[in-house]
């Protein structure tokens, strides 16, 4: 059962909960594109490269929530740069994500597995390619991030990865969603 979700299920399962999630969420994606238009004008969307599937790069979209022309960092370095109002909430409950279902859609990403990284973060991928867990393509969340993702070591990182990678299912799919909805709730992170 888990080989045949892990073969058509997941990508049956990341397009049908994409659509439904970009229909439902509509209404969200324009507030948010008018605040961030309002507060520090365009470009609403924040596209960065990111490794996929096997080590293949691929552009990953998000709300922008830093100011403009802040280039390419990793989250836990964003508290060093300007983070715009719009920015500061959208990042607290996650919705700066959002425009990543449409990644999910295209195929460049699923809605649970390893975290997208960025090509400078070359250990965590060497991490991730011995470890097996680059065959998978990056998740909106994953088991790392339900885990306290921010500010965790890179081996750690992959030792998450690798443990999903080794139980991917339709069960431990929905635990994951369910736990990150849970993580949401926590206090918000300081900025």
């Amino acid at each position: 059962m888990a080989r045949a979700y892990q073969k058509w299920g997941k990508r049956l399962f990341d397009i049908t909960l994409s659509v439904i999630s970009l229909v439902f969420l509509s209404p969200i994606f324009i507030l948010i594109s008018l605040g961030i238009l309002i507060e520090d004008g365009r470009p609403v969307i924040f596209k960065q490269k990111r490794v996929g599937k096997d080590g293949k790069q691929f552009i990953i979209y998000k709300f922008r929530s830093m100011a403009k022309d802040v280039g390419d960092i990793p989250s836990a370095e964003a508290k060093n740069v300007y983070i715009t109002r719009v920015g500061k909430l959208i990042r607290r409950l996650s919705l700066d994500e959002l425009p990543q279902l449409v990644n999910v859609l295209k195929g460049d990403m699923s809605i649970v597995g390893p975290r997208a990284a960025l090509p400078s973060q070359a250990r965590l991928c060497q991490l991730r390619k011995e470890l097996g867990v680059m065959t998978l393509r990056p998740g909106l969340t994953g088991l790392a991030q339900v885990n306290s993702y921010d500010g965790m070591p890179e081996d750690e990182k992959a030792k998450w990865d690798f443990a999903y990678a080794k139980n991917v299912s339709f069960v431990a799919d929905l635990n994951i969603i369910i736990r990150t909805f849970l993580y949401m709730l926590k206090p918000p992170p300081v900025y």
